[in-house]
């Protein structure tokens, strides 16, 4: 991946949203040492890839990183200050001659509590980056294991305070998780509940095909509400689609499975726990036929 841009934002409520973005060079230091978003994981984040010089999705990340705050009791963020960062950031990194040859753009987008001392406004910034072209990794597919996230499937009802379902910037577990999986001689994970229920991947939302639907984890079993996973099930309005609870015996019964991300699109898994599993790679290519050619 490649720093394209990066801009720091001023959340305090009576700065302008014309004043409240800063150009800051990519490269230099932009966290001081006592921001909580460091020190504790304590922040938020989204990330949009960018297509047709437009953030993919944008209001549904929106409403995820306000749905997020409110879970972490962060202050709501000011959506439209954030939409304008990332609107001009989209615009800029689709300048001509700003990416190479097979890369393509993304949005990742950042608020933290602040400062742990201060005791002040959030910390905001946007950062515009450059990444690899997705295109083979959904024709060859990826090898998952099944990995125990250690939590029963109703933890945001009994323990809301784990804040399953945020997409928090405390991703210790997840990027363990996936070197767990790297031991295993894989590419990703799924998750699974304690009690035996299918839920998410470290960075990516679950599609399973099951006697011809389509179906995702519900959010209320904790897993991040799948913007990418969403658009799909709108666009393929002629495919049964259906959000439930997956138990581990449909996961093994399930004819195609698919983790699906902002950056990388719907990508086809093509074996779980060392065991073949079929692709379909027609479907495979409408999904992210639909996805591609989102405009905003």
């Amino acid at each position: 991946m490649r720093a394209l841009l990066l801009y720091r934002l001023d959340l305090a409520d009576d700065v302008p949203v014309d004043d409240a973005v800063h150009v800051v060079d990519a490269t230099a230091p932009l966290i001081r040492a006592t921001d909580l978003g460091v020190n504790r994981g304590d922040g938020v984040f989204e990330t949009a890839v960018v297509r047709h010089g437009a953030a993919q999705s944008l209001e549904a990340h929106l409403e995820r990183l306000g749905r997020s705050a409110r879970l972490m009791e962060l202050p709501p963020p000011r959506l439209e200050l954030w939409r304008a960062a990332v609107l001009r950031a989209a615009a800029a990194v689709s300048a001509p001659g700003v990416l190479h040859d097979g890369e393509l753009a993304s949005i990742k987008f950042v608020m933290t509590r602040g400062d742990e001392f201060d005791g002040g406004e959030p910390t905001g910034w946007v950062l515009g980056f450059a990444g690899g072209d997705p295109r083979a990794l959904r024709r060859a597919g990826i090898r998952v294991v099944v990995l125990d996230r250690g939590y029963r499937h109703d933890v945001m009802r009994t323990a809301p305070w784990l804040l399953q379902g945020a997409k928090s910037l405390a991703y210790a577990v997840n990027q363990a998780a996936l070197r767990e999986a790297v031991r295993r001689a894989a590419d990703d994970v799924i998750f699974v509940s304690s009690d035996g229920l299918v839920l998410e991947g470290p960075r990516s939302t679950l599609i399973a095909r099951l006697g011809g639907k389509l179906i995702t984890p519900p959010a209320e079993l904790g897993v991040l509400p799948g913007t990418t996973q969403a658009d799909i099930f709108a666009g393929l309005s002629d495919v049964p689609s259906e959000t439930r609870a997956i138990t581990l015996r449909e996961l093994a019964d399930a004819d195609a499975l698919w983790l699906c991300s902002s950056t990388r699109g719907a990508v086809p898994v093509r074996e779980v726990d060392g065991l073949g599993r079929p692709m379909d790679h027609t479907l495979t290519e409408r999904m992210n036929a639909v996805l591609d050619a989102r405009r905003g």
